[in-house]
């Protein structure tokens, strides 16, 4: 289906303004060239609330359908709109990309939201624990960034999309990875921030809140 078409069937993605789940989705249907109607918001929205019972962000919508966990959204709208395909249509490297979304979500995005979503209440030995944690395990999977252009792939795929916002805010999370060991992710990040289409999936605030870093 054409991205005119989704246009036409009317999605919507209610989305944070600065969150690497929503921006993961941003970036899914920039790659994809789906045309949406973006709802900035955030998780105290009431609206929200009556749509999605967990209340939570990222949240698509369209004609009757409604789904509110990312990497849902994400499989769904690769699925839906065949164009410019994200995940493998293959069976054991479909199930891989699945295990890998899953692991990350499970290590890594678990210890971002530790850092981004609870900063103001967060105790100061639990942040240091979780940015020694992700930034160690980082660092310890450097070697898997070095020897494709995409993240262990030739191709751009799911996996980019969605390491690519979770990376572009570890200075929020005061993550400083070290250049020289860990050249092989710092030049992964640079040729993925500089894709159009990253570029067009961000909002104005995280345009504003990461100009420095898209800039080097």
């Amino acid at each position: 289906m054409s991205a005119e078409n989704a246009t036409l069937q009317g999605i919507t993605l209610y989305s944070h303004a600065d969150d690497f789940r929503s921006h993961w989705i941003r970036y899914v249907l920039a790659e994809k060239q789906i045309k949406f109607n973006l709802i900035l918001t955030d998780d105290e929205d009431e609206d929200l609330a009556s749509l999605n019972p967990y209340n939570q962000l990222p949240m698509l919508v369209e004609n009757e359908l409604k789904l509110f966990k990312a990497s849902i959204i994400s499989e769904y709208l690769d699925d839906r709109y065949r164009q410019n395909k994200l995940y493998a249509d293959a069976p054991a490297p479909r199930a891989e990309q699945r295990q890998y979304i899953w692991r990350f979500e499970q290590d890594w995005l678990n210890l971002a939201d530790t850092m981004l979503r609870h900063p103001d209440t967060l105790d100061i030995s639990a942040q240091k624990k979780a940015q020694t944690k992700l930034r160690d395990t980082l660092v310890s999977l450097t070697p898997l960034f070095q020897h494709f252009p995409y993240f262990m792939s030739e191709h751009f795929t799911i996996l980019d999309c969605m390491l690519a916002p979770v990376f572009l805010r570890l200075p929020s999370m005061g993550i400083q990875l070290p250049k020289q060991h860990c050249r092989p992710i710092h030049l992964y990040c640079q040729r993925i921030f500089k894709r159009p289409a990253f570029v067009k999936s961000m909002t104005l605030q995280e345009k504003t809140r990461y100009s420095e870093l898209l800039s080097n």
